[in-house]
Order: structure tokens, then sequence, then C-alpha cells
């Protein structure tokens, strides 16, 4: 035991010895602990490992998530596994591997942590879906001010501009800001306005009458009606050509619409929630998007960060997105970190994510109908990530499937354009359309 408490000392963790299983229980009940690390056999002469199987069960009793790893100098295939079954977190045998032993401990005392928050997330959570109020998992620093702003705006009835990269979550801030308003018992209604073609875009956002055109059999509602009284969600708001911005900006200023093939002014009460994935601010100096609707949209702005500027978030959302999808496929998996193999979550902790949440939600879904076992492995979230740009060499051009191709090329195409669609579809030779299709396969 000595020889342990030396090891951990100098990497900042204070430490608690016990000798006998009794002893580890006495602790365990008497304050918490952010990870045990208990040997199988205590009485001499006893390599069996029921002592400590035992240890185990009585551990998994009294905190369930309380990371456990089991070390033994009696090891075999049969006794890790039923270690593994009855909760144990990893299995360390003797004599132990000093930088493979630090770096279990740490994973799992990261876990055991992120478990402890989420528990207290969810149920900060459930109270928020009590009250009507959408759930948001976030624990880290960048996002706890997102969402206290989130609390400050979203009674107020401002309009505002959410912005940040394509998947870090900005509709669901967007529902958030609905949810706390006095709009929330009226209407949302949410449309992707930067994806709509200009052909449709009067129809859909103001309505039409019957015969305004070919294929108008009947009068329809729009989307602005539709959210009378309520909140008007505008996803892509950054991508509208400047035709469309014009039309877009008069309703904003006036409150008065015409359904296309209708005389009759209509008059709507709606509060505007935007977002984009483009700082508009060089696109209003430049001349690509108007300053007076930007004026109009960002009377508050709101920034999400990308998910690798908030990994602590990490494993909250990894174990929200594995019990949900557990559930809903029927897989064996235990909620939180406990169902990821600590290889796993380290591979996630150090993933690039370029989707963000997004991404991070496909991974574990695609692990969760993958995985063969009780725990993800790093090879069922396939986490290889796409292979670097070309650098004119031909022969790393030919090593690359069709699909690979054409996700890099998108990839710098939208870079290069500064994440503008509308630009990047017509370098690429596609429709808006097209290309969100794309993006959305590719989880850019």
């Amino acid at each position: 035991m000595e020889s342990l408490r030396l090891l951990v000392k100098p990497a900042g963790y204070a430490t608690e010895t016990a000798a006998s299983p009794a002893a580890v229980v006495a602790a365990v009940e008497a304050r918490d602990f952010d990870v045990a690390l208990v040997d199988l056999n205590y009485a001499r002469d006893t390599t069996t490992g029921a002592e400590g199987l035992d240890l185990l069960t009585r551990l998994q009793h009294l905190d369930p998530f309380l990371p456990v790893v089991v070390m033994t100098a009696w090891g075999s295939v049969d006794l890790a596994v039923e270690a593994i079954r009855r909760g144990a977190r990893d299995f360390v045998q003797k004599p132990w591997d000093n930088a493979r032993l630090l770096s279990i401990l740490r994973t799992q005392i990261e876990l055991g942590r992120a478990m402890r928050r989420q528990l207290k997330l969810e149920a900060e959570n459930e109270f928020l879906r009590a009250e009507g109020l959408p759930a948001m998992i976030a624990e880290s620093r960048p996002m706890r001010s997102v969402m206290e702003l989130l609390a400050r705006v979203g009674p107020s009835g401002a309009n505002v501009l959410i912005t940040g990269e394509h998947g870090t979550g900005k509709e669901l801030a967007a529902r958030a800001l609905h949810a706390l308003s006095p709009r929330a018992a009226k209407p949302w209604v949410a449309v992707n306005v930067g994806g709509l073609p200009e052909g449709v875009f009067e129809s859909e956002l103001f309505g039409h009458v019957r015969g305004a055109f070919t294929d108008a059999k009947a009068d329809r509602m729009g989307r602005f009606e539709m959210a009378d009284g309520g909140t008007l969600f505008l996803d892509e708001v950054g991508n509208l050509a400047l035709t469309q911005q014009a039309k877009l900006l008069r309703v904003l200023q006036t409150g008065e619409l015409e359904r296309v093939g209708s005389s009759r002014t209509r008059c709507v009460d709606v509060r505007i929630v935007s977002a984009t994935n483009m700082n508009l601010a060089p696109a209003a100096a430049s001349g690509h998007f108007r300053p007076d609707l930007l004026f109009r949209l960002n009377t508050v702005e709101i920034h999400l960060p990308p998910l690798r500027e908030r990994r602590e978030d990490i494993p909250l959302l990894a174990g929200h997105f594995l019990a949900h999808f557990a559930a809903h496929y029927g897989k064996p998996f235990t909620a939180s970190g406990a169902g990821f193999d600590p290889a796993a979550m380290r591979l996630l902790l150090e993933y690039p994510w370029p989707g963000n949440v997004r991404e991070l939600e496909h991974a574990v879904e695609r692990a969760v109908l993958l995985a063969g076992g009780e725990r993800i492995t790093p090879a069922d979230l396939a986490l290889a990530g796409p292979p670097p740009l070309p650098g004119g060499s031909d022969r790393q051009l030919e090593e690359m499937t069709l699909e690979e191709v054409e996700r890099v090329l998108i990839q710098k195409t939208m870079q290069r354009c500064g994440g503008n669609v509308s630009h990047a579809a017509k370098a690429l030779g596609l429709s808006r359309s097209g290309l969100y299709r794309r993006l959305e396969r590719h989880q850019l």
C-alpha cells in the first residue's frame, strides 16, 4: 500500500488506506471518494478473489457511481470478466505498470466526477422539464456562461442572433429562449431559411392564396402567421440572398405582410430568433449582408462554443446519448460514462469533433448499434476521421475513396468561403439544397 501511495502522491491525489473489506466499507460509508483501488484477496494464502468480488458488490450497493478498479497478483480471464460483470471499471494485474495504473486512475476519476455532475444536471433538467423548459447538458465554464445569458435574455422578448459552428446546438438554445419567454405557451415555428430556393421563399414565409401560381390549389398560411404571438426561428440566416434579405427586413420593420397573390395586409406579432455559422459583421461590411437587417436580428447575440472548447461536457453528453440510444435500440449499456471502455472515453476526449455535438451524437448512436459487448470500445466509435487533403500527390488521391475526396473538397471549400453555403455551393457547382444534403451526410 505504501508503494501505491508514493506512486499517486506526485500526481496530486490524496489517499486513504484500508487493510480489510470491512475497513473499506466503513471508509466509503463515512465520506465520498473519487475512485477505489481494491485488492481481490485479503486473507493469507487466499487466491480465489472471492473476498474482493464480495467487496465489489457491497461497494456497488453503497455507491453505484464510485469507480472501482480491482487488482490482484492471481489474475485470470474468468476472474477479470467476473469483476467487470460486478461493476469494476478496470482490472490491473500485479506487478502493475506505473504509467498504465496512473492513466487508469486518472480516467476513472474524471469519469466518476462527470457522472456525479450528470446526476446533478439530470436533477436540474428534471426541474426544467417540469417547468416546460428544454434540458441542456452543460457543465463547462463556456456553456455555463451561455446558459446564464439565455436565462437573462429569454424573458425579455428581444430578437436574438445565435452564432456558432454547425452542430453546436443553436436550435436547442433557441428553444430554450422560447421556453423562458412569456410566449412559451404560444407557437414555436422553425424554418431553415438558408435552404429555401428563391422561388418558394415568399410562399414559405408569408403564405399564398389560391391561384397565386400553378400549384397553389388552396390558400396557405406562411411561417410568420403560424408563429403569430410566439417565436419564429430562422436557421442559417447568413445564407440568405440579398433579395430575400430585403423581403424579410420589411416584415421585421413593420410587422406586416401580404400572402403571395394577395393585396390584403396582415399584421403579425412574432419574436425572431435566428442562427448562423457565419460571422455576419464582415459580410455586412463587404455588402453581402444588409447591415439594417443585421441590426434587426441581433438585438442580443449569443455565441455557442465548439465542442473542442468545452471538453468537460464530453463525458456528460456521451453518457446522455448512450443512455438514450441504449434504451431506443434495446442495448444493455449502463448510463453515463460507465458504458464506455476507458480507452474509448479517452478517444472521445481527445478527438477534435469538427462536427461538434451533432457528430458526437451520431458517433455514439453508431457505436451503440455496432458494439458487440456491454461497453463501447474505440473500434465501435470508428473515429478515424477524414484523410488529410492530398498535397499534390497523385498517389494520395488515388488511395482515397470517392466519398473521402468529396468530404475533403467540401470541407476545404466551406473554409475558403468563410462558411457561406451559397458561395460554397456556387464554387462546387451545386445547388444550396444539394450542398446541405452533402453537409449533413458528411457531418460537416
